[in-house]
């Protein structure tokens, strides 16, 4: 598994503002590419940067997405008024979530 994590900065975030809105129409796009996993968003609201963890089966997709998410990522950061500040790449050593 590979990840690509995008970080922003924006204007910071209220405390009452729900930080997935808006969220739906970049993540039904980004579901459409090939070797899509799963997303985490994560903010500080204080400063207004964000975080995109994208979640790919293989490094092939993810270099494959790179194009189309490179439009979504800018679409989202027009929508947020947010500056993207950096791209990276990464493989992913292991996961563990417990619910």
């Amino acid at each position: 598994m590979y990840a690509r994590l995008s970080t922003y900065q924006g204007p910071s975030i209220p405390d009452q503002a729900d930080l997935a809105d808006g969220s739906d129409a970049a993540l039904n796009q980004v579901r459409e590419i090939p070797g899509f996993q799963g997303v985490y968003l994560l903010a500080d609201r204080v400063t207004g940067q964000t975080l995109t963890l994208t979640l790919w089966q293989d490094e092939a997709a993810m270099r494959a997405s790179e194009v189309r998410a490179t439009e979504i990522r800018e679409e989202s950061a027009e929508r947020d008024q947010a500056k993207i500040v950096s791209v990276e790449r990464f493989e992913v050593g292991f996961v563990h979530l417990e619910s």
